[in-house]
């Protein structure tokens, strides 16, 4: 990577790090979206969305002004520099506005499906590593397992699941100088290092000796590519000292792409039946909620579903929702687990009717 690529992704982690909810996402995931985004400019006059388009992407302004225009042909400028600027850009789909630049301008757009995965990973894995800080017998697997939660290896497993994923690793004990995968071979599962570290070697062509490209400690994941594609191994892993290996067979990986069942409720039976006895539960993070929010809900972002439950009442029901019912499915499946009880808001928010939506719009 050349000095002047380094110097943009810094510059665009911390363009990043000021916009909501990117901002809650851990680095891993941050560097993802790195990867996997690109800054896009546009010249004065140029489309960038139109009412009624259905994108799936939030959009950030990063620099410069954009001109935006409703269904009656109101207009009004948006500049990079305005307070609201760290939200994403006229989200409610379909796009409500006509957006064109005003200026010169840059905006990045991020996938919502994959940004809202990532943040409802980061946030119940956040919870799984709250309770195991306080489970005294998994000390001695407390870094490998920290390790693996905040990597985004397995981020397309439910989060629910989390719990699953540690519970299925098993430690195999191995000697130095063990050749641990192969590369040309057909792998089955992957291994974690909890132990020792392991030697990464690779040959471009069958009859070339392989060489030796990189080292891997504890902590460190490889041959991942086996769990989600079909494929042979890209490598050769031989153990450069005596250690122990936590391993995940594809089958174990397989069963833990199923989503747990929880119980969901739509937004008119919720308002029915929960006036009196019911409580709505916010699980977004607080500056979502600060932008808007159902009339009377409390607060208690994913992260902090463990921490601070005891805030909850056994005897109360709650309805938790957030924008997609991804992230309020793990908090409603962490509230179960600890005694409450709890439903979760069919869809979230983005699925409901537009005359329905504006009920989560009160702000303080």
């Amino acid at each position: 990577m050349t000095p002047a690529m380094e110097d943009d992704n810094a510059l665009k982690h911390k363009m990043l790090r000021s916009f909501v909810p990117v901002n809650a996402l851990t680095e891993d995931h941050l560097a993802t979206l790195l990867r996997d985004n690109h800054v896009e400019f546009h010249y004065r006059g140029q489309q960038l969305f139109e009412i009624g388009d259905v994108d799936d992407v939030h959009i950030y302004l990063l620099h410069g002004e954009l001109e935006l225009t409703d269904a009656s042909g109101r207009r009004k400028i948006v500049s990079a520099t305005d307070e609201l600027n760290q939200f994403p850009l006229c989200a409610e789909q379909p796009r409500q506005y006509t957006a064109r630049a005003a200026s010169d301008c840059s905006v990045v757009r991020f996938n919502k499906n994959q940004l809202d995965n990532m943040l409802c990973w980061d946030q119940t894995a956040t919870c799984i590593i709250a309770e195991m800080g306080a489970e005294r017998d998994l000390d001695e697997d407390a870094a490998w397992m920290v390790t693996v939660l905040k990597s985004n290896l397995f981020y397309k497993v439910p989060p629910m699941n989390i719990r699953d994923i540690l519970g299925r690793f098993e430690a195999c004990y191995v000697p130095v100088g063990e050749v641990i995968v192969r590369q040309g071979e057909v792998g089955d599962c992957c291994y974690v290092i909890k132990e020792g570290s392991a030697e990464v070697f690779l040959s471009s062509e069958p009859i070339h000796t392989p060489e030796k490209v990189a080292v891997l400690h504890v902590g460190r994941c490889f041959g991942e590519d086996a769990l989600v594609h079909e494929t042979v191994r890209n490598a050769t892993v031989i153990m450069a000292e005596n250690g122990v290996l936590m391993r995940l067979a594809k089958a174990d990986f397989y069963r833990l792409l199923k989503q747990p069942e929880v119980q969901s409720i739509r937004y008119q039976t919720a308002i029915k039946n929960y006036t009196d006895c019911g409580q709505w539960l916010d699980v977004r993070t607080t500056a979502e909620f600060d932008v808007g929010h159902c009339s009377g809900a409390q607060n208690i972002p994913l992260s902090l579903i463990t921490v601070k439950s005891r805030m909850l009442d056994h005897g109360t029901e709650y309805v938790c929702y957030c924008d997609t019912g991804n992230r309020s499915r793990s908090a409603c499946n962490l509230l179960e687990k600890a005694g409450y009880q709890a439903k979760v808001l069919t869809g979230g928010i983005q699925d409901l009717p537009a005359e329905q939506r504006i009920a989560f719009q009160v702000k303080h």
